[in-house]
């Protein structure tokens, strides 16, 4: 995969085999301190997958919506809702929340008001840059939701960054939560976090969007005494259907009744009124609403060997009785190889994840460290992973007769350790060996190409196996039912999109059902890898046309912490004086990971991008596939990388038995290599430019 391409050191290396076996690859996640990690019990966020890692539950049933009305735009809803009846009922007597709906709006659609007041508030909190960025993340989170089928389903966060003034971040939450009421807010550690509101989502699948937004302004208003009043509802069924979900989310706080009301045709009705319980109500507010019970998780270290991550967690969910999205991770790691990683579960107890301890050790994995946990696992906590390789058979290049092998080695290391490697993403990120490589799939959606995309998931490899049979049968008769019962248990996402294909047909509808069942994490994988592999590409293309040097119209990264700058704005463009000077460094270069948020270069590598994007029919992408649900901003990966902590030792045939001679005997001599890499670089890529060879 990486065979043309570039390095970015001179030194002349050498030759040997790694991943000989699975212990002569060890990979260690290195997590953040545990200060970062405390306690957020009472502001925990209900999980939603990647990131960095977002995911949604497939195959559950999802409840039918009762009342409809149009798309609610992204802006602020206000005042409505039924007439008061808190006349009719002296013990419910209150200030009733709604207004006078707009006479010119279409009903059900949230009547629009500027906001001045909360945006004010928000610039002056924020900053005009971050405040923007929130309004977009909104708008870009009701679109996905306006798109998408899953009424459970919540997608991304989103950080403003740490807060120090604890007004300050009150004043926050309230402001963003008026402003936005299908948002939530919690802080962690000072940082204020926003996300979509699941309780929010849901009712909306119940009640028009504009009783939603005005329900929720007056849940977080807490104004004693008073009320809430949903539209006139004739339909006993489904006010029976509203009452529970209050009662069920909120039942803690609120109590809910049914009154008579005349409606707008001047004809008697009946109306859902709402309002706090006594003074119970002064509670805390979950980023979703108000949970009513803890969610339960459970951390572990997995060891697994041999196996993928997606395969290892497969065989837990199928053991554990809970989906793959049930647990959260921070990365992939290698096959062919021993890994350890934290993970989360959730929905399990500590004591039920020890009772699989051993029919998982059959299976290549073993669990460690099982204690309880507050939250699931987010990106931001991988600090980075540790590697301890050996590489075998050891050798000079065929090219290479002029020194002893222990200099080429040692020039290499040093060489690497100064100047650092080419950034580009591994072989494994693009399933290295098989007979479709996963950028193919990312392809095809970005496409469109639903059916295309799914025979290329079913295409097996050359193997005579039950995983492959199924996969070559399915290709062969588009019989779904009949492949679903050829495939393991632990195949969980070919079952996923097996299970639709079966009940909606091998057709593109039929396959945008299948991959809409299957996780958006994994979804957005195939994506992912498409774009990893135009980024590696286009750096080949940088290295080879200007080389070390920094030029006008090259893209680099200023380095701050100031959180109300945008990631673009973060992003300068060389300029020729800049270039004359020599400004920048080769390190300081970035390139854009291809979305639709991003800049491109604006030299010869721009260029090159949109001629590249053309060749696959992408001159147009607008990198959303609404059908699907995914959203690929973009971002910036560095050209360059450099590895940390870097060490290593020479032993002999017999175990444990280091090296020091200058002479090495190649035929009985290993090479142990350790080193530290940050999150999202690639082991086999570092060896490639310190041993020069592909592997």
């Amino acid at each position: 995969m990486l065979r043309s391409f570039s390095y970015v050191t001179d030194h002349t290396g050498f030759c040997g085999t790694i991943k000989n076996s699975p212990s002569d690859f060890v990979v260690t996640e290195i997590e953040m301190p545990k200060h970062f990690l405390r306690d957020t019990r009472a502001e925990s966020l209900p999980k939603t997958g990647e990131a960095q890692l977002e995911q949604s539950s497939p195959g559950l049933q999802q409840p039918k919506k009762l009342r409809t009305e149009p798309p609610g735009p992204c802006a602020e809803a206000c005042g409505g809702g039924a007439p008061s009846p808190s006349e009719r009922d002296p013990g419910w007597a209150g200030g009733d929340s709604s207004a006078s709906p707009n006479k010119t709006q279409r009903e059900g659609e949230p009547e629009l008001k500027s906001g001045l007041e909360e945006a004010s508030i928000l610039d002056s909190l924020l900053g005009k840059p971050m405040s923007e960025l929130l309004n977009k993340f909104a708008c870009d989170l009701k679109d996905a939701w306006d798109l998408e089928n899953n009424a459970g389903s919540v997608t991304g966060e989103f950080s403003l960054g740490p807060i120090l003034d604890k007004k300050n971040r009150a004043d926050l939450h309230g402001a963003i939560r008026q402003k936005f009421p299908f948002l939530g807010t919690v802080t962690k550690d000072n940082e204020v976090i926003v996300k979509g509101n699941a309780d929010y989502r849901e009712l909306c699948q119940l009640v028009t969007e504009k009783e939603t937004s005005d329900f929720f302004k007056f849940l977080d208003a807490k104004l004693e005494n008073s009320t809430f009043s949903f539209e006139p509802d004739g339909n006993k069924e489904h006010r029976k259907v509203v009452h529970h979900f209050i009662n069920r989310k909120f039942g803690k706080v609120l109590e809910t009744k049914s009154f008579t009301v005349t409606d707008v045709n001047d004809q008697p009705n009946m109306s859902i009124m709402v309002r706090f319980r006594g003074k119970s109500w002064s509670r805390k507010r979950s980023a979703g609403g108000f949970q009513e019970k803890q969610d339960l998780y459970t951390a572990f270290t997995l060891q697994k060997e041999n196996l993928e991550t997606l395969e290892a967690i497969g065989f837990l969910a199928a053991e554990l009785g809970v989906l793959p999205s049930d647990f959260s991770y921070t990365g992939i790691k290698d096959k062919k190889a021993i890994t350890y990683q934290p993970m989360v579960v959730k929905k399990v107890t500590p004591e039920r994840l020890k009772e699989i301890g051993s029919k998982m050790e059959k299976k290549g994995m073993r669990i460690h460290n099982i204690h309880s946990a507050c939250q699931h696992l987010r990106l931001g906590q991988l600090k980075g992973n540790r590697f301890d390789i050996v590489v075998r058979d050891l050798k000079h290049h065929s090219h290479d007769s002029s020194a002893d092998l222990k200099e080429r080695i040692t020039e290499a290391m040093e060489n690497v350790e100064t100047k650092g490697f080419v950034n580009y993403y591994g072989p494994q990120r693009f399933g290295q060996g098989q007979n479709v490589q996963t950028d193919q799939i990312g392809l095809a959606l970005l496409n469109e190409n639903m059916v295309k995309a799914v025979k290329l998931f079913f295409t097996p490899e050359d193997t005579d196996d039950p995983v492959n049979n199924a996969k070559r049968y399915f290709l062969q008769t588009e019989d779904a039912k009949g492949a679903l019962l050829m495939l393991p248990e632990f195949k969980v996402r070919e079952k996923m999109l097996l299970r639709a294909l079966n009940r909606y047909g091998v057709n593109h509808e039929g396959c945008t059902k299948g991959w809409l069942n299957i996780p958006h994490s994994m979804r957005i994988f195939y994506v992912h890898a498409y774009c990893s592999k135009i980024w590696n590409e286009a750096a080949s293309y940088r290295l080879k046309i200007y080389g070390s040097k920094v030029v006008e119209g090259d893209l680099v990264f200023s380095e701050g912490n100031d959180e109300s700058v945008s990631l673009n704005d973060k992003v300068h463009v060389v300029t020729a004086p800049e270039e004359s000077a020599n400004k920048y460094s080769l390190n300081q270069v970035v390139l854009p990971m291809v979305g639709h948020s991003i800049k491109y270069p604006s030299n010869k590598v721009g260029q090159w991008y949109h001629e590249r994007l053309s060749k696959d029919e992408l001159q147009m992408c607008k990198f959303r596939v609404s059908p699907l649900q995914l959203n690929i901003p973009g971002c910036y990966r560095p050209i360059l990388k450099n590895v940390q902590n870097l060490s290593y030792f020479f032993e002999g045939s017999g175990k444990g038995i280091e090296i020091e001679d200058n002479h090495l005997n190649e035929s009985k001599v290993s090479l142990h290599i350790s080193f530290d890499l940050d999150p999202s670089c690639y082991a086999t890529v570092c060896l490639r430019e310190i041993m020069k060879c592909d592997f």
